[in-house]
């Protein structure tokens, strides 16, 4: 399946863009982490496990057992905290 992945603040930095269209196999947002860690480029450090992350399908705040569908957007980002 096709889907646009974003990525924000420190993660946009480490990956070296803000997004971009990938096609894969990955169901669910954990499955997409995995997958992206993989990788041999810069989203194994930044969206590493034990890193503290947010996640969001479809502009919706969602936990990696959240199902991928065809065409769907995926954000990626770290924690904001404010006052």
């Amino acid at each position: 399946m096709k889907i646009t992945v974003r990525y924000f603040a420190s993660i946009r930095e480490a990956m070296g863009k803000s997004s971009e269209a990938l096609e894969t196999q990955a169901a669910t947002l954990a499955q997409l982490r995995d997958a992206l860690i993989a990788r041999p480029d810069s989203a194994g450090e930044a969206l590493a496990r034990g890193r503290t992350l947010r996640m969001a399908l479809n502009q919706v705040m969602s936990d990696e057992s959240a199902a991928l569908t065809d065409g769907c957007e995926v954000a990626f980002f770290p924690p904001v905290t404010g006052g």
